[in-house]
């Protein structure tokens, strides 16, 4: 024992030693593999917009100087009193839909914190409302085994240290401002939710404003390493690029209100929204469960996230059709779970009648639609296939020919949102290269 102790000594000496060293180093520490792909493995999580602007159910933050003036959107937070909010329903509503992990809006483009901050009194203590939502949420998340995240902004049209504050107008009337002095800030407050709340991921947005630079986010993802390196960041810190590396900053690809494509090569987490409008909106429209399962179901075919988002509305609750429309997903997810989570996407590209999955020798053939009484996919290249048959159903009858497979379909299939078929294969399905359809 004394022997293992000692050698675990050396080892954790060794890897402090290389994070120093990579720390005072022009090269950037970067998030531990291990760490990402626990990330990935999760394949869904719930986005929640939610501030003082709820009140006047307009967009969270291009309403600013639109449809609500600058005076009246600053000072919402004296109004701001959402006293039916619970930390425990929301998770469970996020829970009951199989998601994994959770992203709040600590502070969003209004620069208003969620939480009682010592660098900032433009924050939730000084509302009516008063408790810290941010505080309650890594609480109840902790207690339903939930992996708690948070959303930090980039930009604070707020703060009079950044330099603009109108973000429909930035050369009108913009403030000289103090990017030192608003780094400074940013980085006290950062430190402040990762050591106080400890989130998994910090979520980012905000950097297409020319004040901040790559260099800027280089220089916050740094920062946020040397306090934690086991934080993942998106790729919004820096200027926002379609690939990771280069001049890019942070650790995954964060396509908006679009399913991203397949790509084996580097992480990426769609964030999409479940009605229309990111914050809560009267009356807004809601996606279908078919659009909302296939919307996940093509995400992680493509061997991606989706950050699905809810807007809890101005008291504080979440809708009860929103939570409604959750739980059915979560209802599929029970039953098909085993074709998400884990698992990789391909080897098939996504189309409008299927996607696939992978994990071991297993194929998942994630079915949208039924065109034909038979689906027509690629032959899998020096590869048997040794059964097939639905997720938790029947056989599945197959054929090949020079062209490719044909499954048979049943007249009626099991789920018309998604069915899943099962190919079982006598190789590892992660070694076959990906297959255009």
């Amino acid at each position: 024992m004394k022997r293992k102790a000692g050698l675990l000594g050396v080892l954790l000496l060794s890897t402090c030693l290389a994070i120093a060293q990579q720390a005072t180093s022009s090269i950037p520490v970067k998030t531990p593999k291990a760490v990402m792909d626990r990330f990935m493995d999760k394949r869904f999580g719930m986005f929640i917009h939610f501030g003082p602007v709820t009140q006047r159910g307009t967009e969270i933050g291009w309403s600013r100087n639109d449809q609500v003036p600058e005076e009246d959107y600053d000072n919402l937070y004296h109004e701001f009193n959402p006293k039916l909010f619970n930390a425990d329903e929301w998770v469970k509503a996020a829970k009951d839909a199989g998601m994994k992990y959770l992203v709040i809006t600590a502070k969003h483009h209004d620069g208003f914190l969620l939480w009682p901050s010592a660098f900032s009194d433009y924050n939730i203590s000084k509302s009516p409302f008063k408790r810290d939502i941010v505080g309650e949420l890594e609480k109840a998340c902790k207690k339903q085994g939930i992996t708690f995240c948070i959303y930090c902004t980039v930009l604070d049209w707020h703060d009079k240290d950044y330099p603009i504050d109108n973000p429909h107008h930035p050369e009108i009337n913009a403030r000289k401002g103090d990017m030192t002095a608003f780094k400074t800030r940013m980085k006290n407050e950062l430190k402040e939710v990762i050591t106080k709340y400890h989130p998994f991921m910090l979520w980012f947005d905000g950097y297409w404003e020319a004040p901040w630079t790559t260099a800027d986010g280089q220089e916050i993802y740094n920062y946020i390493k040397s306090v934690d390196v086991n934080v993942i960041t998106n790729n919004r810190l820096g200027k926002i690029s379609e690939k990771l590396g280069g001049d890019a900053v942070g650790d995954f690809l964060t396509p908006e209100q679009t399913i991203g494509k397949l790509n084996m090569d580097e992480p990426w987490e769609s964030c999409i929204t479940i009605c229309n409008q990111w914050a809560w909106k009267p009356n807004d429209g809601m996606k279908s469960l078919k659009q909302c399962i296939q919307t996940l179901v093509t995400s992680a075919s493509g061997n991606g996230n989706l950050l699905f988002n809810v807007g809890p509305a101005m008291d504080g609750h979440m809708e009860a059709r929103q939570v409604a429309r959750l739980k059915e997903m979560g209802a599929w997810l029970k039953q098909n779970g085993e074709a998400i989570y884990g698992t990789k996407g391909g080897p098939y590209v996504p189309t409008a009648e299927y996607g696939a999955t992978r994990l071991g020798n297993k194929i998942y053939i994630n079915v949208f639609q039924r065109k034909d009484s038979t689906l027509n996919i690629p032959l899998l290249p020096n590869t048997k296939i040794l059964k097939s048959y639905f997720l938790n159903g029947n056989a599945v009858a197959i054929r090949s020919d020079s062209k490719g497979y044909k499954i048979e379909l049943p007249a009626t299939l099991p789920d018309e949102n998604c069915s899943v078929i099962v190919l079982e294969v006598d190789v590892n399905a992660m070694d076959i290269p990906v297959i255009k359809s």
